[in-house]
């Protein structure tokens, strides 16, 4: 798969989560809203959101860093969109049940940087 391609159905795909985390956003109850409402309201909000800051995270890295394979910066920029997509659900997820406070935040934060640790620390040993 060329760049181009990726871009393409990353973009695509993004906005597709997008559309689909408005229709849920404008058209569902929450008062009346079953479990599947629920998730996928959060799984929408998700894949748009990593399709999103991986497109941009990558935009960002190809105009900043000159130097990198392009191929390590698609891999990078998805994992690190995956994690801070993963540390916002987190919190909205909490927030929802009223759980959130800043010792869970903390936990949240250290989870994604250890496991970010962890890549980078396998990345070199390859």
């Amino acid at each position: 798969m060329t760049l181009k391609q990726y871009l393409f159905l990353m973009s695509f795909g993004a906005i597709l989560c997008w559309v689909l985390w408005f229709l849920v956003l404008f058209f569902v109850d929450p008062g009346e809203a079953g479990i599947f409402d629920f998730i996928f309201f959060y799984l929408s909000l998700f894949l748009a959101s990593v399709g999103s800051l991986s497109v941009l995270g990558l935009a960002l890295r190809m105009k900043f860093s000159k130097d990198e394979v392009v191929f390590r910066a698609v891999t990078i920029s998805f994992r690190q969109a995956a994690m801070l997509s993963f540390l916002v659900i987190g919190s909205l997820l909490l927030q929802s049940k009223n759980l959130l406070n800043w010792w869970n935040i903390i936990f949240l934060v250290l989870a994604v940087v250890i496991f970010e640790f962890f890549f980078i620390t396998y990345g070199r040993g390859r």
